[in-house]
């Protein structure tokens, strides 16, 4: 039986992501769809708990500060709209789970930072969310494009109307002046 899960786990599973871990601060690249369209929000913070490393449900909880009110999300790892994640700075921290940084604002929420190799720890390359990626930066483009070429073809329009108008006042004669 645990067999077959391990089967359907590894089937779900991304092939490579980044090792988060407590203390460290991450851009989570989320694809979010609203109605027929697709964009990618970051969401930048810090990492203040790691669930079930290694698991198919693993976690973490990001916390930032957003117009003075914390802001936690949970996210999944292996969760196909979670495009990337980029570990920006990594701090020395003993728990697992920091739920004391609730508490702190200001200069007492800071944490020493720790030396890392960015390139080695980001350097994750999962072909499939990178392809999803650059398609849904293509599809942008090409939306952009078609865009400008219905606004260009307006302003065309707009343009010959004007040209016309002012030939048409140019070719008529002018209104005879009454004497009285």
């Amino acid at each position: 039986m645990t067999n077959i899960i391990a089967q359907i786990d590894a089937k779900h599973m991304k092939k490579a992501v980044v090792d988060a871990r407590s203390g460290d601060t991450v851009r989570v690249h989320q694809k979010i769809i609203e109605g027929g369209k697709e964009r990618v929000q970051i969401f930048e913070g810090l990492v203040i708990r790691a669930n079930r490393k290694g698991s198919l449900t693993s976690s973490i909880t990001v916390r930032r500060i957003a117009s003075g009110v914390g802001v936690e999300k949970t996210y999944l790892v292996h969760s196909p709209s979670i495009l990337k994640i980029d570990i920006t700075k990594r701090s020395k921290v003993r728990r697992n789970y920091l739920s004391y940084m609730r508490k702190l604002t200001g200069k007492s929420a800071r944490l020493s930072g720790v030396d890392f190799d960015k390139v080695a720890v980001n350097a994750i390359h999962d072909e499939q969310a990178e392809a999803e990626e650059v398609k849904l930066r293509e599809q942008a483009e090409a939306e952009h494009e078609i865009e400008a070429a219905k606004k260009a073809e307006e302003e065309a329009k707009t343009e010959a109307k004007v040209e016309a108008v002012l030939a048409s006042h140019e070719t008529s004669p002018e209104p005879k002046e009454d004497k009285k």
